[in-house]
């Protein structure tokens, strides 16, 4: 018998997020069903008048549910999520990924061997990277998460574990180590984290003209997670090293650069 299960994405609207929901129609065509599939729509509310509607994709689950949080951070719309929902386990998925053929039969043997310490089943992340030349720095970036611990890409959790801890911190307000920190907290009460046999796909998505800029705010979600867990807590979540010994060195190469050009 496989557990009940709730689907909640959350999203700040973009294009992905119709790929994700025509992918997951049709994996849930060969396994369990969940409860429900709920969206959790985090664009900010506009000062006037209304956000343009939810893009939901030509094919999406029949009978998803949208929740709205006005931009609160992903931490939060998770939590609107789970709390929006009464079934054993939420299964937490982002809106850029995409779901293959037999998930769902994959995350109901995951819960089903779920012992009763379990808290969370993590899907493994399969990021697909050029053949035909080598990776970008952004997309070596996003290949990090085929061996990152504990990401909410792809993470079923058991409704009251989360709630044992009071769910995702709500001061990450970026999708950067708030997965972390939710780890820490429900080994630190006691619960079991475990890997699945359910893999998602995970596009690279186009980098912008901020990439770089949102890439070192994550700085900030490092010196927090330090203050909450203590200056090992890298090592405790197997976490790779931070961000700021290559902003540092970033920042010193302009600066010589700059002196040469200056003293030339």
């Amino acid at each position: 018998m496989t557990p009940s299960y709730s689907v909640v994405v959350p999203t700040i609207g973009r294009p992905a997020l119709g790929a994700l929901l025509a992918s997951l129609n049709v994996a849930l065509g060969d396994g369990p069903r969940p409860h429900v599939v709920v969206v959790v729509d985090d664009r900010p509310f506009p000062r006037r008048g209304r956000n343009a509607p939810l893009l939901l994709g030509p094919a999406p689950v029949p009978g998803v549910r949208v929740l709205r949080t006005g931009g609160r951070g992903p931490a939060a719309a998770r939590n609107a999520g789970r709390r929006s929902v009464r079934t054993e386990w939420v299964a937490f998925l982002d809106d850029d990924v995409v779901v293959p053929q037999g998930w769902a039969a994959a995350l109901g043997r995951d819960l089903a061997a779920a012992g009763p310490e379990v808290a969370g089943v993590q899907g493994r992340i399969v990021v697909p990277l050029p053949e035909h030349r080598p990776p970008t720095d952004l997309e070596r970036n996003t290949a990090g998460l085929e061996r990152a611990a504990w990401p909410t890409a792809d993470l079923a959790c058991r409704r009251s574990a989360l709630e044992s801890v009071h769910g995702f911190d709500e001061r990450f307000t970026r999708a950067y180590r708030e997965d972390a920190d939710l780890a820490l907290r429900l080994r630190d009460a006691g619960w079991r984290l475990v890997r699945g046999s359910r893999h998602v796909r995970h596009p690279v998505r186009p980098a912008g003209a901020l990439a770089s800029v949102r890439a070192q705010a994550g700085n900030a979600d490092d010196a927090l997670l330090r203050a909450l867990h203590g200056r090992r807590w890298r090592r405790r979540t197997g976490a790779g090293p931070g961000r700021m010994a290559w902003h540092a060195a970033t920042v010193t190469a302009g600066l010589t650069a700059l002196g040469g050009a200056l003293a030339a």
